[in-house]
């Protein structure tokens, strides 16, 4: 960490795995700014008070993954749409010239955001550009989540926000786990019916109309429904997401390609959340939605080719 003046990590437990370093450092060296450094440490819910006690004025910003996408709240201020519809930040923006006093806790202002709805929204438009399509208003408006977890409510509010998109379907092994995600649906779908939640039985129908389909159970869980799909004859010709990056390609990958369908794998969705992280953190990117000059940094194709061979290198 040589003459680093400016600090940013990802925290977590466990966080050994985490290849957020690789991505963050890797920006930093694209943008020039070589003073800055990220970092991990393994931190967990009861241990997030005294970690962010334990900063000073150097520290830029923070990533959160499981399980403080939500501990963090009362610490910060949700400052963009999904940190505030959602109540889950994965992302800390430490302000030192203002601060914020929770309990007997002395912190800066910290503002949150949720990068992690808007990365897959960017995974999915850089997929669409890979198949030089236009994204997905001219497509038929279904989409499908595998899954019902924490990762599955920040899938379907992406699916919300993409264009064209009017009915989800989510399929779930159990179906009333997650009592987020009709309401969220429907404040953001317009329609009587906007969203099905169905068993794992159901997913062949499901498939079967989707245009975008976002997998979002971890390991190997989603692979019966791979050898399902690979058996089934089914033609597909949408864009799937499976947000497991290992192993790569999954099979739900391969079977979905088989079939004739277009697959990604979860480092495009780590790809894109960091890019979004990056540029707050540096300040480059100021709110949201982001400025016009912002928005130009978003685009720049050498931080995001730098940080996707770094990734590649990684994995």
């Amino acid at each position: 960490m040589p003459n680093a003046n400016h600090r940013c990590a990802v925290l977590g437990k466990p966080i050994a795995h985490s290849l957020s370093p690789v991505l963050h450092n890797a920006a930093y060296h694209a943008l020039g700014l070589e003073d800055w450094f990220y970092d991990k440490h393994e931190v967990g819910e009861c241990d997030l008070e005294d970690f962010l006690k334990s900063l000073d004025s150097g520290w830029a910003g923070l990533s959160l993954t499981m399980p403080l996408k939500r501990t963090i709240q009362p610490y910060g201020e949700p400052s963009n749409i999904w940190a505030k519809e959602l109540n889950v930040a994965n992302t800390a923006i430490f302000d030192w010239t203002r601060s914020h006093q929770v309990g007997d806790a002395d912190l800066p202002y910290i503002k949150l955001y949720n990068t992690d709805v808007p990365g897959i929204q960017m995974a999915f438009e850089h997929a669409y550009r890979m198949r030089n399509q236009n994204a997905p208003a001219n497509h038929a408006g279904n989409a499908v989540i595998i899954g019902n977890g924490n990762t599955a409510t920040s899938a379907l509010a992406a699916c919300t926000a993409m264009a064209g998109i009017s009915h989800i379907t989510v399929v779930a092994r159990h179906p009333d786990k997650n009592a987020e995600l009709e309401p969220l649906a429907r404040k953001f779908l317009s329609g009587e019916h906007p969203i099905d939640i169905v068993t794992m039985d159901d997913a062949m129908d499901a498939l079967n109309e989707a245009r975008v389909v976002i997998n979002t159970i971890p390991g190997l869980a989603a692979d019966g429904i791979a050898t399902a799909l690979a058996a089934s004859g089914l033609e597909v010709n949408g864009t799937l997401l499976d947000v497991v990056y290992d192993p790569r390609p999954t099979k739900l990958m391969q079977a979905w390609r088989w079939q004739g369908g277009y697959a990604i794998g979860g480092e495009e969705m780590l790809l894109y959340q960091a890019m979004i992280q990056v540029l707050l953190m540096t300040g480059m990117w100021d709110g949201d939605p982001p400025t016009n000059a912002a928005v130009d940094i978003k685009q720049d194709e050498r931080l995001e080719h730098a940080m996707r061979m770094a990734l590649e290198e990684a994995l």
